[in-house]
């Protein structure tokens, strides 16, 4: 693998810390005894379901920022859908994750699937560094992972 390919230790650390919340969440869902044992120390917002919702919404707007600052590398009209594509799932999080529902779970994990899609498309332009569209998936293939344990009850 090139060295442009490779994913940067760096960016692969802070992605994969990115998960602990995600995985938290599914944890505390899954163990009635941790949830119950972490209760003691945190509030009700920082565990469950409740915990994935929350991050996952900060998540989404934050990758606007990231998809921002890809757009600012483009030119003309690819510039114009860039920026415009940037913007969505921030606003895609905004209006459609509104409380702590299995229907705002399910438009959360698929505004990480249409993210996906946007990371895919600014990838093939030239956008995004070559090692993109890697770590987005792996990280992504968890995030909905994790997103769909409190479906399952």
């Amino acid at each position: 693998m090139t060295d442009d390919a490779r994913i940067p230790r760096p960016a692969l650390l802070l992605g994969l810390a990115g998960l602990i919340p995600f995985l938290w969440s599914a944890a505390t869902h899954l163990s009635p005894a941790l949830s119950a044992w972490a209760g003691q120390f945190l509030q009700p917002m920082f565990l469950g379901a409740y915990v994935g919702l929350t991050y996952g919404t900060v998540i989404l707007s934050f990758m606007s920022g990231v998809l921002w600052g890809f757009a600012t590398r483009a030119e003309g009209r690819e510039a114009a859908i860039a920026y415009t594509l940037s913007v969505i799932p921030a606003l895609w999080a905004f209006l459609m994750v509104s409380d702590a529902s299995d229907t705002s779970t399910i438009f959360l994990a698929a505004g990480f699937v249409g993210l996906l899609f946007i990371d895919a498309m600014f990838q093939a332009w030239g956008l995004a560094p070559r090692w993109w569209l890697r770590l987005r998936v792996m990280l992504t293939v968890v995030v909905l992972g994790c997103l769909a344990i409190p479906l399952q009850a």
